[in-house]
């Protein structure tokens, strides 16, 4: 079933770019937060830090399984249990007693986050003509823009008003809410028709070609600069320049305002170029200068810092779009759209497991400095591997 009334076609896709952003909302709370958490509850940073990476290993892991089963069952039903999942979740987290308690809680969070996405994109691929799924998915891509721009404007005043838990209890109202409207208004699409054992064999060979994998490589690379930046640069501005939580958490407000600008200009940028590999590989260069320029302006000013910050993250969220959301559809003619999207999705989370944890690692070992490098260093190795594949996806799609 193909939507061809522009009204119904927009009002679906406001659907899933507000669901998405819910999503955002429910996930990224927890990091966003993490450094009053650590001031209220004295535990230290490493201890709730452990946390989010274990929830990114399990939102990694359950792309996978959400890919594979989102191209078998309803992806509205599966969206729904994930909703209701991440609420509960929510709910519980002011509750635990203990980080590791914690880390429990929020790892299930992050399985109940993977049962978003890969089923968007079926729901996307199906709904929308290949053109329209174009430009459509660049407008769902807000949600998460939006999602963090709701989190790092309102927790600050959460905070103020009733602390750290108080954000919790809002995010899992707002996912009621969600839950709620999703059941009321996204169009069932039911499953996927059985695929043929050869072409099935097919999408898995292709999906693990070579050629993928070094994509899957760019695709970690990516992820470990948006979600490391994304939750490390409230801690950092806050050591640096010595302000307090609230007003490192509010920095991060501007991130999101840069990714959207990103989102736009990455999607002209595929209009034009239509390789999404060359465009990824424009970007990510430009990331790979964001972060230089971070190293080198180190010190000299909270407002020049966040600029550099908003702009690196806002190249990786371009790649984000290019790699995550524009190469899955190539999979549609094999069946397993969402499986593919599942895939690309665990690696971006891969990288997030690893770079997160690891920035409280490093910054606390060796600094800041050796942090940012760190993410120079990320920055060029995605930027290499995505100009590597720009011929190979070329030929492939002729």
């Amino acid at each position: 079933m193909m939507l061809t009334e522009k009204k119904d076609i927009n009002k679906i896709a406001f659907l899933f770019m507000f669901t998405y952003m819910v999503s955002y909302i429910t996930r990224i709370n927890y990091g966003a937060i993490l450094l009053a958490m650590e001031e209220a509850t004295h535990f230290s940073n490493a201890a709730l830090s452990m946390a989010v990476t274990g929830s990114f290993i399990t939102y990694g892991a359950g792309q996978v399984a959400s890919g594979i089963i989102g191209d078998r069952v309803s992806p509205k039903k599966l969206i729904l249990f994930g909703l209701c999942l991440t609420v509960l979740m929510n709910l519980c987290i002011p509750f635990c007693p203990s980080p590791g308690l914690m880390t429990a809680v929020w790892c299930v969070n992050g399985f109940a986050q993977a049962m978003m996405w890969p089923p968007l994109v079926r729901l996307m691929t199906v709904l929308y003509s290949p053109e329209t799924y174009k430009r459509i998915t660049v407008r769902v891509s807000w949600g998460s823009c939006l999602g963090t721009v709701a989190v790092y404007l309102l927790s600050p005043l959460l905070l103020t008003i009733s602390g750290w838990k108080t954000v919790f209890f809002f995010s899992a109202a707002c996912g009621i809410i969600m839950a709620l409207i999703w059941k009321k208004l996204c169009p069932e699409v039911g499953t996927v028709r059985t695929v043929k054992t050869e072409k099935s064999h097919a999408g898995i060979k292709a999906l693990f070609a070579p050629m993928m994998l070094v994509i899957m490589l760019a695709v970690v690379a990516q992820g470990a600069l948006r979600d490391s930046v994304t939750t490390w640069m409230p801690t950092y501005i806050s050591d640096t320049y010595r302000l307090g939580s609230a007003a490192s958490i509010l920095s991060g407000a501007i991130l999101p305002v840069f990714s959207i600008l990103s989102f736009q200009v990455a999607s002209a940028l595929h209009r034009k170029l239509k390789n999404p590999l060359t465009c990824a590989a424009v970007i990510f260069t430009f990331g790979l200068l964001a972060a230089g320029g971070l190293w080198l302006c180190r010190g000299m000013g909270a407002v020049v810092s966040v600029i550099c910050f908003s702009l690196l993250i806002g190249a990786v969220h371009g790649v984000n779009l290019m790699l995550i959301s524009m190469l899955p559809p190539f999979f549609a003619k094999y069946g397993n759209v969402s499986t593919a999207s599942g895939v690309l999705n665990a690696c971006a989370y891969i990288g997030s497991a690893i770079s997160t944890y690891g920035v409280a690692v490093i910054s606390t070992r060796a600094g800041w400095d050796a942090t940012l490098l760190t993410w120079i260093v990320t920055a060029a190795v995605g930027t290499v591997c995505c100009i590597t594949c720009i011929r190979p996806w070329r030929q492939k799609e002729m």
